[in-house]
């Protein structure tokens, strides 16, 4: 048995990520400290782009692992860059919630049927870059931050008229009863480890990484180590207008992933849109040879489109 502190962000939906993850430890014979960290991602309200993307989310806690304040970190992997840390391992990534992204709308309305000049919030530019190449030119997106109760609270005060959230964050909060939408995962592609979490630890730690060797699903890592190549393959940051998408083919026992992908420039006028599929084992290299395709299709300049 080992006393695990484990280090997680202070929001709502962190803490309850955080939970979970505790209590499969306590259920394996360990037992758990909860240690809240504040992250630059929390303090600075400014736009993620602006700030460093997704990555603002992750720097704390990975010190607190440094520095032996914590002994595990829990993250949304979509959060986490795809460069290592040295001296820390991801020694765990557990079975995947639902990755797609969801609308919640005023009266329980779809995204076909928000009428003209609605306003809509995102803070992600992949979802901003999507949602305006759904055919729906007429309404209005709006840039905005906060937890998942300050956007759906934005719809429910009527200062706005939808948002586009995770899936994943609503049904871990139980939540989902006030998803209107649903998007296919081809329609919307998330972002990459969307709906995973990373658990994170000191390489030097032996007997951490094996407490935490037991929460491990092999096809999530599967799934999220191509989608995460492919980042990494087209040298996009977390915040970058792209996604990327893989599922085994064949259910739960399948040996092989479809991968899918996109990168577009923010106003949607423009995308690349690839998919391919190979073998479980050879995911990374999947991942990196549809980043490769990517680029050879233009992506690398619809990202500098967005830089400049």
């Amino acid at each position: 048995m080992t006393h695990l502190r484990i280090g997680t962000r202070r929001s709502a939906l962190a803490v309850v990520q955080t939970r979970i993850i505790a209590t499969a430890l306590e259920r394996a014979g360990h037992t758990c400290e909860l240690v809240e960290i504040t992250t630059e991602g929390d303090r600075n309200r400014s736009s993620l782009a602006k700030i460093g993307g997704q990555g603002v989310f992750v720097g704390a806690l990975r010190d607190a692992l440094l520095e032996e304040r914590v002994d595990v970190a829990v993250h949304s992997l979509k959060d986490l860059p795809t460069g290592s840390v040295a001296g820390l391992t991801l020694a765990a990534v557990p079975p995947r919630e639902d990755p797609r992204d969801v609308l919640v709308a005023r009266d329980g309305l779809t995204f076909a049927a928000l009428p003209e000049g609605a306003r809509v919030g995102t803070g992600s530019a992949r979802r901003l870059a999507q949602l305006r190449q759904l055919g729906k030119d007429d309404l209005e997106f709006v840039e905005i931050r906060g937890n998942v109760d300050t956007r759906i609270a934005k719809v429910r005060d009527g200062e706005l008229d939808a948002v586009v959230l995770a899936h994943a964050g609503l049904t871990r909060l139980g939540r989902q009863g006030e998803i209107t939408e649903t998007f296919g995962p081809t329609e919307l592609v998330p972002a990459p480890g969307q709906g995973a979490l990373a658990i994170e630890c000191r390489t030097a730690d032996e007997g951490v990484v094996r407490a935490l060797a037991g929460l491990e699903d092999p096809r999530t890592r599967a799934a999220v180590t191509a989608e995460r190549a492919v980042l990494a393959g087209i040298g996009a940051g977390c915040s970058a207008p792209m996604g990327a998408f893989a599922d085994t083919i064949g259910g739960a026992d399948g040996n092989d992933l479809s991968l899918h992908a996109v990168v577009a420039t923010v106003d949607g006028s423009t995308s690349v849109r690839l998919s391919t599929s190979g073998p479980l084992g050879e995911a990374e290299e999947l991942g990196r040879q549809l980043a490769t395709a990517l680029l050879a299709e233009g992506a690398s300049r619809l990202i500098e489109e967005r830089v400049t």
